[in-house]
């Protein structure tokens, strides 16, 4: 019990703090980056950052002519989801490097 947990936990705990800063880091730049999905052959663009946060919506006019606003809502509803999904996958994939695809749920 003399040696329980000497250097081998000293080593272990500065790589978590490594780790830790590395994907604060990397989440911060995640944050900044920007992502973007169209619907209806880019009828409807949605562009949004690692944060989440929408940056735009654009609207074909054609689409406005139709008049048909549940079709407008699908679309802007289907643009920002895939959006979402498409920086939600490169954010798990860039802290899955990290990680070295160790799953941590709620990490990032």
């Amino acid at each position: 019990m003399k040696n329980f947990g000497g250097g081998g936990l000293h080593k272990l705990m500065q790589q978590a703090n490594q780790m830790q800063n590395k994907m604060k880091k990397v989440k911060e730049e995640l944050n900044e980056k920007e992502f973007e999905a169209g619907a209806g052959g880019d009828a409807v663009k949605v562009r949004i950052n690692g944060a989440m946060k929408i940056l735009s919506v654009t609207i074909k006019p054609d689409v406005m002519t139709a008049g048909d606003i549940e079709m407008l809502q699908d679309l802007v509803l289907t643009a920002t989801n895939e959006a979402i999904k498409i920086a939600r996958e490169t954010t798990e994939g860039e802290m899955s490097k990290i990680t070295g695809g160790m799953n941590m749920p709620g990490l990032y």
